[in-house]
């Protein structure tokens, strides 16, 4: 038994050591970007692109002539483009699980212009009119949808909150790239948008790049590290918080793990998600200062917990 209680403390001890291990970033530190390798302002629609629009389906002439002038086209050369419509029904199809129909509205005006960039460019954002969803939450959603290398314009003809603009989105990808993108797949990036703008607006002392970069954190070590079981992901976001100073409500913390098994759940290529949190930390680095080995770290402290363990109950039985 004394044996026992001195092999439980030493491995107490590892723990601690492991977890000291991984480098903190104070709450009162700003956060990267979560639109970092995108921008909003600087999307431009050129004379040689081929551009593919999602165009709100209730959009009326003059609205539309707003839109359109937002992304830089000219509504006479409309014909010219390749164009589909979003109907308000869609809109409450894909969005009525997460979020209510009061709030979907009866009409949709949510308008997207897409542009396919070459491999490696990443996702620039702009957005026109959009006062709630921010360019990182439909970034993370996006990345999480494997959305990649495109210019993105999302507009609005007065102020709107923009949710629906994702279903445009995903709509004229799939039209302009041939690649159908799965219903589970687009129901858990809208999940996760919704999520992300509740976060945004319950969270006190984080700035909503911070929060973004928070779920975008979460999902590079789950990622990195194959996690995909409920006890593991908890631990992920532990960690987060940890970096954060992040706390979340049993609610909250609930929505995340939902969330998060319903996205490793779906077998989709999860590197990019790795790649892209990564960059919001090679950012922050330049601008802050910060150690890009932050998810070195974390990794080899996932690994070493394990190892740590396995050790344990292996001494347990010499």
């Amino acid at each position: 038994m004394r044996k026992f209680k001195k092999q439980v403390t030493s491995l107490v001890a590892v723990m601690a050591i492991l977890a000291a291990s991984v480098i903190p970033v104070s709450a009162g530190e700003a956060q990267p970007d979560a639109a970092a390798g995108g921008n909003n302002g600087d999307v431009e629609i050129r004379e040689d692109d081929r551009p593919y629009l999602a165009l709100g389906a209730d959009l009326s002439d003059q609205q539309r002539a707003v839109v359109l002038s937002s992304m830089g086209i000219d509504p006479a050369s409309l014909a010219d483009y390749d164009v589909v419509y979003v109907t308000n029904d869609e809109e409450h199809q894909y969005l009525g699980s997460y979020i209510s129909a009061s709030q979907i509205g009866s009409k949709s005006l949510s308008s997207v212009v897409i542009v396919e960039r070459e491999k490696g460019s990443g996702l620039n954002i702009s957005t026109s009119n959009i006062n709630y969803c921010t360019v990182g939450m439909y970034k993370n959603a996006l990345t999480t949808a494997g959305v990649t290398d495109a210019d993105i314009i999302v507009a609005g003809p007065s102020p709107i909150s923009g949710t629906a603009a994702l279903v445009g989105i995903f709509k004229a990808y799939q039209e302009m790239t041939g690649e159908e993108i799965g219903a589970d797949v687009i129901d858990a990036s809208l999940n996760e948008l919704i999520i992300t703008g509740e976060l945004e607006d319950s969270l006190e002392g984080l700035t909503d790049e911070e929060v973004e970069g928070f779920i975008a954190y979460i999902k590079g070590v789950i990622a990195e590290n194959d996690l995909d079981d409920e006890e593991s992901i908890n631990e992920a976001i532990d960690d987060a918080c940890g970096k954060y100073g992040v706390t979340l409500s049993d609610e909250e913390r609930q929505q995340i793990i939902d969330l998060l098994l319903k996205i490793t759940s779906l077998g989709i290529d999860l590197n990019g998600l790795v790649d892209y949190a990564e960059s919001l930390y090679h950012s922050y680095r330049e601008g802050n200062g910060i150690d890009l080995g932050v998810f070195d770290s974390v990794g080899s402290f996932f690994t070493n917990v394990f190892s740590a363990i396995a050790d344990f109950f292996k001494g347990l039985f010499s």
